[in-house]
């Protein structure tokens, strides 16, 4: 399982990404107005508390697949999206030391299942998911398995009925079936089955910074700071949580999840590229500009 690690003193990088683009006065995101103009997003989840709780202007709440697409098409400025979004559209900006992350059991992505996982005859997909669906892909052709997938709607109900169906589930959704169903199905964590195949971390999200927004720098040590305040008084972040009991919050934060991005968790993600691309997810000829630790370097501020 993942270690409580002491909170660190994080680094202080600024580190050069390409030229920048010629932006129209509509597009710029002065640092003089940083407050009142960034438009920024999260995931809805119990896992993203600690990265956004005290934000003070406005923020976009949603599934991971939404923000994906919000930010892509310019209508967020800054997103905790998933990190497959980075990998398959790698025009961004990582905001360095910070992720949602694993180093064993994760709790909240999972495939729930009856039986033997490779006597299920599908797996149906949450369709909110992103990063998390080739984390499955990958896993299943380390296991040598060939299940087939399927989209279900995202209101659908798992029935706890006994099926050869098996479903992903991420998030609180998963985190409320595993509590509700314990005793009917099996499950799956995706996270412990990354650490026992590939014995690094897996970072599922990352703060992307889109490449118009100016001053990167200044955004990401304010969301480092944000973090790093919240980690720090994360018995009152618990107590203030209203969905789910302190008990179980407090073996997630301390035991499932990590919020860096440190050496390891970026090994993690360098991982999760190669198999990727071996599964031809991705595209074979990198981020543009170098090799992947380079590129990856390059690409956080």
């Amino acid at each position: 399982m993942a270690q409580n690690r002491p909170k660190r003193n994080w680094p202080a990088r600024n580190v050069v990404g390409r030229d920048k683009p010629v932006l129209s006065e509509a597009e710029r995101v002065e640092p003089t107005n940083i407050h009142q103009s960034l438009r920024i997003g999260c995931v809805k989840y119990l896992n993203a508390r600690p990265l956004i709780h005290g934000w003070t202007g406005e923020v976009t709440l949603d599934h991971p697949a939404a923000l994906c697409a919000q930010l892509a098409r310019r209508d967020l400025d800054v997103a905790l999206v998933s990190s497959f979004e980075f990998l398959r559209n790698p025009i961004y900006r990582i905001v360095d030391d910070i992720s949602i992350s694993s180093a064993g059991p994760v709790y909240s992505v999972i495939v729930a299942y009856q039986g033997e996982i490779s006597e299920a005859d599908k797996i149906e997909l949450d369709p909110a998911a992103e990063t998390s669906v080739n984390l499955l892909r990958c896993l299943l052709s380390e296991s040598q398995l060939n299940l087939r997938f399927t989209r279900t709607s995202a209101s659908s109900n798992a029935s706890p009925a006994r099926t050869r169906h098996a479903r992903l589930l991420i998030g609180d959704q998963a985190i409320r079936f595993r509590q509700e169903h314990a005793q009917e199905f099996r499950f799956w964590d995706l996270g412990e089955q990354w650490a026992r195949v590939v014995g690094f971390p897996f970072v599922y999200a990352l703060w992307l910074i889109r490449p118009e927004v100016i001053d990167a720098k200044t955004i990401a040590d304010r969301l480092r700071a944000l973090r790093d305040k919240n980690l720090a008084n994360i018995d009152k972040l618990i107590a203030e949580e209203k969905d789910f009991n302190r008990e179980f919050c407090v073996g997630y934060y301390r035991e499932n999840l990590r919020f860096d991005f440190g050496k390891e968790e970026k090994q993690g993600l360098t991982e999760f590229h190669k198999r990727c691309v071996k599964l031809r997810l991705l595209p074979r000829d990198g981020l543009g500009f170098g090799t992947w630790e380079l590129e990856l370097a390059r690409r956080c501020v």
